[in-house]
Protein backbone atom coordinates (compact mmCIF):
# COMPACT_ATOMS: atom_id res chain seq x y z
CA UNK A 1 0.00 0.00 0.00
CA UNK A 2 1.11 3.56 -0.70
CA UNK A 3 2.72 5.65 2.03
CA UNK A 4 1.12 8.73 0.53
CA UNK A 5 -2.11 10.31 1.65
CA UNK A 6 -4.49 11.84 -0.84
CA UNK A 7 -6.34 15.10 -1.30
CA UNK A 8 -10.05 15.17 -2.08
CA UNK A 9 -11.44 18.48 -3.29
CA UNK A 10 -15.13 18.95 -2.66
CA UNK A 11 -17.12 21.72 -4.31
CA UNK A 12 -19.21 22.74 -1.33
CA UNK A 13 -22.26 24.98 -1.66
CA UNK A 14 -23.13 27.04 1.40
CA UNK A 15 -26.58 28.10 2.50
CA UNK A 16 -25.25 30.21 5.36
CA UNK A 17 -23.20 32.47 3.09
CA UNK A 18 -26.09 33.20 0.74
CA UNK A 19 -26.69 36.95 0.61
CA UNK A 20 -23.38 37.85 2.27
CA UNK A 21 -22.85 41.63 2.08
CA UNK A 22 -19.68 41.49 -0.01
CA UNK A 23 -21.22 39.31 -2.71
CA UNK A 24 -18.56 36.65 -2.15
CA UNK A 25 -19.06 33.15 -3.62
CA UNK A 26 -21.28 30.67 -1.84
CA UNK A 27 -19.79 27.73 -3.75
CA UNK A 28 -16.24 27.03 -2.68
CA UNK A 29 -13.51 24.41 -2.78
CA UNK A 30 -13.03 22.39 0.40
CA UNK A 31 -9.74 20.47 0.54
CA UNK A 32 -9.67 17.30 2.63
CA UNK A 33 -6.46 15.39 3.33
CA UNK A 34 -6.87 11.67 3.97
CA UNK A 35 -3.89 9.95 5.62
CA UNK A 36 -1.87 7.05 4.12
CA UNK A 37 -3.74 3.72 4.30
CA UNK A 38 -6.97 5.54 5.05
CA UNK A 39 -9.75 3.06 5.84
CA UNK A 40 -13.27 4.43 5.26
CA UNK A 41 -14.68 2.30 8.06
CA UNK A 42 -12.19 3.66 10.57
CA UNK A 43 -12.67 6.84 12.58
CA UNK A 44 -9.80 9.34 12.52
CA UNK A 45 -9.24 12.54 14.46
CA UNK A 46 -9.78 15.57 12.25
CA UNK A 47 -8.14 18.98 12.15
CA UNK A 48 -9.71 22.11 10.74
CA UNK A 49 -6.99 24.17 9.05
CA UNK A 50 -7.76 27.89 8.90
CA UNK A 51 -5.31 30.05 7.01
CA UNK A 52 -3.78 33.49 7.33
CA UNK A 53 -4.90 36.74 5.75
CA UNK A 54 -5.09 36.71 1.90
CA UNK A 55 -4.94 32.90 1.90
CA UNK A 56 -7.25 30.01 1.13
CA UNK A 57 -7.33 26.42 2.35
CA UNK A 58 -6.14 25.09 -0.99
CA UNK A 59 -2.98 27.20 -0.79
CA UNK A 60 -1.74 24.97 2.04
CA UNK A 61 -1.23 22.23 -0.53
CA UNK A 62 0.63 24.30 -3.14
CA UNK A 63 3.99 22.87 -4.18
CA UNK A 64 6.83 24.56 -2.30
CA UNK A 65 10.21 23.92 -3.95
CA UNK A 66 12.00 25.43 -0.95
CA UNK A 67 10.04 23.49 1.66
CA UNK A 68 7.05 21.19 2.02
CA UNK A 69 3.41 21.67 1.23
CA UNK A 70 1.03 20.44 3.91
CA UNK A 71 0.32 17.11 2.17
CA UNK A 72 3.98 16.12 1.96
CA UNK A 73 4.53 17.29 5.53
CA UNK A 74 1.62 15.22 6.83
CA UNK A 75 2.69 12.18 4.81
CA UNK A 76 6.20 12.38 6.29
CA UNK A 77 5.01 12.90 9.86
CA UNK A 78 2.49 10.06 9.69
CA UNK A 79 4.61 7.46 7.86
CA UNK A 80 7.58 8.13 10.16
CA UNK A 81 5.40 7.45 13.19
CA UNK A 82 5.84 10.96 14.56
CA UNK A 83 2.15 11.72 14.13
CA UNK A 84 -0.95 9.52 14.40
CA UNK A 85 -3.06 9.31 11.22
CA UNK A 86 -5.24 12.37 10.98
CA UNK A 87 -7.70 13.94 8.54
CA UNK A 88 -7.27 17.64 7.74
CA UNK A 89 -10.07 19.80 6.32
CA UNK A 90 -9.02 23.12 4.76
CA UNK A 91 -11.94 25.36 3.73
CA UNK A 92 -11.93 28.51 1.61
CA UNK A 93 -13.04 31.54 3.63
CA UNK A 94 -11.53 34.24 1.42
CA UNK A 95 -13.48 37.49 1.15
CA UNK A 96 -13.40 40.64 -0.96
CA UNK A 97 -11.69 42.29 2.01
CA UNK A 98 -8.72 39.97 1.61
CA UNK A 99 -9.29 37.34 4.24
CA UNK A 100 -11.12 36.21 7.34
CA UNK A 101 -10.97 36.26 11.12
CA UNK A 102 -13.42 33.32 11.29
CA UNK A 103 -16.07 35.13 13.32
CA UNK A 104 -19.53 36.27 12.27
CA UNK A 105 -19.83 39.85 11.05
CA UNK A 106 -22.67 41.80 9.48
CA UNK A 107 -20.06 43.39 7.17
CA UNK A 108 -18.67 40.13 5.75
CA UNK A 109 -20.94 37.18 6.54
CA UNK A 110 -21.46 34.39 9.05
CA UNK A 111 -18.16 32.56 8.67
CA UNK A 112 -18.05 31.20 12.20
CA UNK A 113 -21.46 29.61 11.60
CA UNK A 114 -20.28 28.45 8.16
CA UNK A 115 -17.47 26.45 9.73
CA UNK A 116 -19.47 25.11 12.68
CA UNK A 117 -22.77 24.36 10.97
CA UNK A 118 -21.69 23.39 7.47
CA UNK A 119 -18.00 22.49 7.07
CA UNK A 120 -17.49 20.43 10.24
CA UNK A 121 -20.77 18.46 9.87
CA UNK A 122 -20.13 17.87 6.15
CA UNK A 123 -16.65 16.44 6.73
CA UNK A 124 -17.78 14.41 9.74
CA UNK A 125 -20.69 12.84 7.88
CA UNK A 126 -18.63 12.19 4.74
CA UNK A 127 -15.61 10.63 6.45
CA UNK A 128 -16.86 9.48 9.85
CA UNK A 129 -14.37 11.54 11.80
CA UNK A 130 -13.53 11.29 15.46
CA UNK A 131 -12.76 14.31 17.64
CA UNK A 132 -11.88 17.66 16.07
CA UNK A 133 -9.09 20.14 16.62
CA UNK A 134 -8.26 23.41 14.87
CA UNK A 135 -4.99 25.02 13.86
CA UNK A 136 -3.74 27.95 11.84
CA UNK A 137 -1.23 30.76 11.53
CA UNK A 138 -1.68 34.54 11.77
CA UNK A 139 -5.39 35.24 11.12
CA UNK A 140 -5.69 31.45 11.17
CA UNK A 141 -4.04 31.42 14.60
CA UNK A 142 -6.57 34.01 15.70
CA UNK A 143 -9.39 31.90 14.29
CA UNK A 144 -8.05 28.84 16.08
CA UNK A 145 -7.90 30.42 19.52
CA UNK A 146 -11.34 32.03 19.09
CA UNK A 147 -12.99 28.86 17.79
CA UNK A 148 -11.37 26.75 20.49
CA UNK A 149 -12.25 29.02 23.40
CA UNK A 150 -15.80 29.64 22.17
CA UNK A 151 -16.67 26.11 21.05
CA UNK A 152 -14.95 23.44 23.18
CA UNK A 153 -17.90 21.15 22.44
CA UNK A 154 -16.72 21.04 18.80
CA UNK A 155 -12.95 21.53 19.01
CA UNK A 156 -11.12 19.56 21.69
CA UNK A 157 -7.66 20.99 20.97
CA UNK A 158 -6.18 24.03 19.23
CA UNK A 159 -2.90 25.36 17.88
CA UNK A 160 -2.42 29.10 17.52
CA UNK A 161 0.64 29.98 15.44
CA UNK A 162 1.54 33.68 15.49
CA UNK A 163 -2.09 34.66 15.94
CA UNK A 164 -3.44 38.19 16.21
CA UNK A 165 -3.55 39.32 19.84
CA UNK A 166 -2.74 42.31 22.04
CA UNK A 167 -4.46 44.53 19.50
CA UNK A 168 -2.89 47.85 20.52
CA UNK A 169 0.53 46.65 19.37
CA UNK A 170 -0.41 44.65 16.29
CA UNK A 171 -3.02 46.86 14.63
CA UNK A 172 -2.68 50.54 15.58
CA UNK A 173 0.68 50.95 13.77
CA UNK A 174 -1.16 50.34 10.45
CA UNK A 175 -3.82 52.99 11.03
CA UNK A 176 -2.07 56.13 9.79
CA UNK A 177 -1.13 54.70 6.40
CA UNK A 178 -4.60 53.18 6.00
CA UNK A 179 -6.29 56.51 6.77
CA UNK A 180 -4.07 58.32 4.25
CA UNK A 181 -5.03 55.85 1.53
CA UNK A 182 -8.75 55.92 2.34
CA UNK A 183 -8.77 59.72 2.28
CA UNK A 184 -6.84 59.92 -1.00
CA UNK A 185 -9.20 57.42 -2.65
CA UNK A 186 -12.37 59.15 -1.43
CA UNK A 187 -13.30 56.71 1.33
CA UNK A 188 -13.04 53.00 2.14
CA UNK A 189 -15.51 51.89 -0.53
CA UNK A 190 -13.69 53.80 -3.30
CA UNK A 191 -10.36 52.54 -1.96
CA UNK A 192 -11.55 48.93 -2.15
CA UNK A 193 -12.71 49.41 -5.74
CA UNK A 194 -9.29 50.88 -6.59
CA UNK A 195 -7.55 47.94 -4.96
CA UNK A 196 -9.53 45.40 -6.97
CA UNK A 197 -8.99 47.39 -10.18
CA UNK A 198 -5.21 47.04 -9.80
CA UNK A 199 -3.66 44.30 -11.95
CA UNK A 200 -1.14 43.70 -9.16
CA UNK A 201 -2.98 43.41 -5.88
CA UNK A 202 0.18 42.05 -4.24
CA UNK A 203 1.75 45.52 -4.16
CA UNK A 204 3.19 46.23 -0.73
CA UNK A 205 1.47 49.62 -0.63
CA UNK A 206 -1.95 47.97 -0.33
CA UNK A 207 -1.19 45.66 2.58
CA UNK A 208 -1.73 47.86 5.63
CA UNK A 209 -4.90 49.51 4.37
CA UNK A 210 -6.45 46.21 3.29
CA UNK A 211 -5.64 44.59 6.62
CA UNK A 212 -6.94 47.54 8.66
CA UNK A 213 -10.17 47.70 6.67
CA UNK A 214 -10.74 43.96 7.07
CA UNK A 215 -10.09 44.01 10.80
CA UNK A 216 -12.57 46.87 11.14
CA UNK A 217 -15.12 44.79 9.27
CA UNK A 218 -14.77 41.93 11.76
CA UNK A 219 -14.38 43.83 15.02
CA UNK A 220 -16.57 46.89 14.47
CA UNK A 221 -19.22 46.22 11.83
CA UNK A 222 -22.14 48.62 11.64
CA UNK A 223 -24.91 47.96 9.10
CA UNK A 224 -25.88 51.65 9.23
CA UNK A 225 -22.42 52.91 8.28
CA UNK A 226 -22.06 54.22 4.71
CA UNK A 227 -18.49 52.93 4.65
CA UNK A 228 -19.11 49.30 3.62
CA UNK A 229 -21.12 48.76 6.80
CA UNK A 230 -17.96 49.29 8.83
CA UNK A 231 -16.94 51.65 11.65
CA UNK A 232 -13.27 52.58 11.79
CA UNK A 233 -11.59 53.30 15.15
CA UNK A 234 -10.24 56.59 13.75
CA UNK A 235 -12.34 59.40 12.24
CA UNK A 236 -11.86 59.49 8.48
CA UNK A 237 -11.83 63.28 8.26
CA UNK A 238 -9.63 64.17 11.22
CA UNK A 239 -7.95 60.96 12.39
CA UNK A 240 -9.35 61.44 15.90
CA UNK A 241 -9.27 58.23 17.90
CA UNK A 242 -12.76 56.82 18.43
CA UNK A 243 -12.63 55.16 21.83
CA UNK A 244 -16.16 53.76 21.52
CA UNK A 245 -15.24 51.89 18.35
CA UNK A 246 -11.90 50.75 19.74
CA UNK A 247 -13.69 49.27 22.73
CA UNK A 248 -15.60 47.05 20.32
CA UNK A 249 -12.27 45.87 18.91
CA UNK A 250 -11.03 45.12 22.42
CA UNK A 251 -13.99 42.81 22.96
CA UNK A 252 -12.47 40.51 20.31
CA UNK A 253 -8.87 40.57 21.57
CA UNK A 254 -7.99 37.01 22.67
CA UNK A 255 -5.97 38.39 25.59
CA UNK A 256 -9.10 40.04 26.97
CA UNK A 257 -11.28 37.00 26.29
CA UNK A 258 -9.29 34.51 28.35
CA UNK A 259 -11.03 35.22 31.65
CA UNK A 260 -14.49 35.05 30.06
CA UNK A 261 -13.74 31.71 28.42
CA UNK A 262 -11.38 30.23 31.01
CA UNK A 263 -13.77 27.40 31.88
CA UNK A 264 -14.10 26.53 28.20
CA UNK A 265 -10.34 26.54 27.77
CA UNK A 266 -9.99 24.14 30.72
CA UNK A 267 -12.03 21.61 28.75
CA UNK A 268 -9.48 21.45 25.95
CA UNK A 269 -6.95 18.63 25.78
CA UNK A 270 -4.30 20.89 24.25
CA UNK A 271 -3.80 24.63 23.95
CA UNK A 272 -0.76 25.22 21.76
CA UNK A 273 0.67 28.71 21.19
CA UNK A 274 3.90 29.70 19.47
CA UNK A 275 5.43 32.72 17.75
CA UNK A 276 8.73 33.86 16.28
CA UNK A 277 10.74 36.30 18.37
CA UNK A 278 11.28 38.48 15.27
CA UNK A 279 7.63 38.63 14.19
CA UNK A 280 7.22 41.64 11.88
CA UNK A 281 3.77 42.41 13.28
CA UNK A 282 4.98 42.23 16.91
CA UNK A 283 2.74 39.22 17.48
CA UNK A 284 5.31 37.70 19.82
CA UNK A 285 4.07 40.29 22.30
CA UNK A 286 0.53 39.16 21.58
CA UNK A 287 1.49 35.55 22.24
CA UNK A 288 3.29 36.48 25.45
CA UNK A 289 0.32 38.48 26.74
CA UNK A 290 -2.11 35.73 25.78
CA UNK A 291 -0.12 33.00 27.50
CA UNK A 292 0.49 35.15 30.59
CA UNK A 293 -3.24 35.77 30.93
CA UNK A 294 -3.93 32.03 30.57
CA UNK A 295 -1.40 31.17 33.25
CA UNK A 296 -2.94 33.80 35.53
CA UNK A 297 -6.20 31.85 35.13
CA UNK A 298 -4.51 28.59 36.11
CA UNK A 299 -4.26 27.22 32.57
CA UNK A 300 -1.18 25.42 31.26
CA UNK A 301 -0.80 26.10 27.54
CA UNK A 302 2.04 24.60 25.54
CA UNK A 303 4.13 27.65 24.56
CA UNK A 304 7.25 28.04 22.47
CA UNK A 305 9.09 30.95 20.92
CA UNK A 306 11.49 30.38 18.02
CA UNK A 307 14.13 32.42 16.23
CA UNK A 308 12.23 33.57 13.14
CA UNK A 309 9.71 36.08 11.84
CA UNK A 310 6.10 35.86 10.68
CA UNK A 311 6.54 34.48 7.16
CA UNK A 312 7.40 30.99 5.88
CA UNK A 313 7.08 29.22 9.22
CA UNK A 314 5.00 26.22 8.15
CA UNK A 315 7.81 24.05 9.52
CA UNK A 316 6.30 24.76 12.94
CA UNK A 317 3.48 22.38 12.02
CA UNK A 318 6.04 19.63 12.64
CA UNK A 319 5.62 20.49 16.31
CA UNK A 320 1.93 21.33 16.58
CA UNK A 321 0.20 18.79 14.34
CA UNK A 322 1.58 15.66 16.08
CA UNK A 323 0.68 17.14 19.46
CA UNK A 324 -2.84 17.89 18.25
CA UNK A 325 -3.29 14.45 16.71
CA UNK A 326 -2.08 12.70 19.87
CA UNK A 327 -4.33 14.81 22.07
CA UNK A 328 -7.35 14.02 19.90
CA UNK A 329 -6.48 10.30 19.78
CA UNK A 330 -6.64 9.94 23.55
Amino acid sequence: MSDHGRIVVHRHTSKILVGNPLGDPTERDLYVYLPPHHEPAQSYPCLLAVVGFTGTGGALFNVDPLGEDLKRRLDRLITSGKCPPVIVAAPDCFTRLGGNQYINSSATGRYEDYLLEEIVPFVSSTYGTGDWGVFGKSSGGYGSILLGMRHPDVFKALADHSGDANFELCYIPDASEALDQFREAGGPRAWLDTFWADDNRHRKKWQKALNFLAMSAYYSPNPDSPHLGIDLPFALDSGEFRWDVWQRWMEWDPVRLVERYANNLRKLRLIYVDCGTKDEFTLHWGARALVARMRDCGLSPFYEEFDDGHMSIAYRYDVSVPLLARALSR
